[in-house]
């Protein structure tokens, strides 16, 4: 069950049954984004559903493990799922992809142009920032252009639980990535 003080945020009229199974996948992806950081990786995971439930790529960030800036979790998820279908168009496929935090401004892109139906997320930008003070990028009215687009979003689903993920990253003095200005 989602918990009652998060507000959803939707680019569609909420349906609880869709958001409470995202939810489910979101939690269990923060348990275990935390094994995989325990094992170096960064501190973002996404995976890619089809649309009767089967995992299709799951993939962490490994942008420092890699020393490639676009290494993102969506990214390397999306790379991993075309590599696998064999197609750099995901849109016949029916996809959902579900991350730990919210898409930042490269893996919105990305995400568009890759033909993913529908994207669910954990953590909003703002406390992603303010968490880990990384910049996720100008993103304005992202979820209408989504919208516009075809692509559904539901976000803010359990965000508690990726801040903590967040949170003990930081504390634990990992890198959080950052380009010098």
């Amino acid at each position: 069950m989602i918990s009652k003080q998060n507000e959803i945020l939707a680019n569609e009229p909420i349906q609880i049954e869709k958001a409470e199974k995202a939810a489910q996948i979101i939690l269990a992806l923060q348990k275990e984004l935390k094994e995989r950081i325990a094992r170096g990786a960064g501190p973002f995971l996404a995976a890619i559903y089809d649309e009767k439930g089967n995992l299709v790529a799951k993939d962490s960030n490994s942008v420092v493990q890699e020393k490639c800036s676009h290494h993102h979790a969506e990214m390397n998820a999306i790379k991993a799922a075309e590599q696998k279908l064999g197609t750099f168009d995901l849109a016949p496929y029916n996809l959902s992809l579900y991350v730990t935090s919210e898409p930042c401004i490269m893996c919105l892109g990305g995400i568009m142009w890759s033909g993913i139906k529908a994207v669910y997320y954990g953590v909003p930008s703002n406390r992603v920032e303010e968490i880990t003070g990384f910049d996720e990028g100008f993103k304005p009215d992202w979820l209408n252009e989504f919208k516009k687009r075809g692509i559904t979003v539901y976000g803010n689903l359990e965000p508690q639980a990726g801040e903590e993920v967040l949170a003990a990253y930081v504390r634990e003095g990992h890198k959080v990535y950052k380009p010098s200005r």
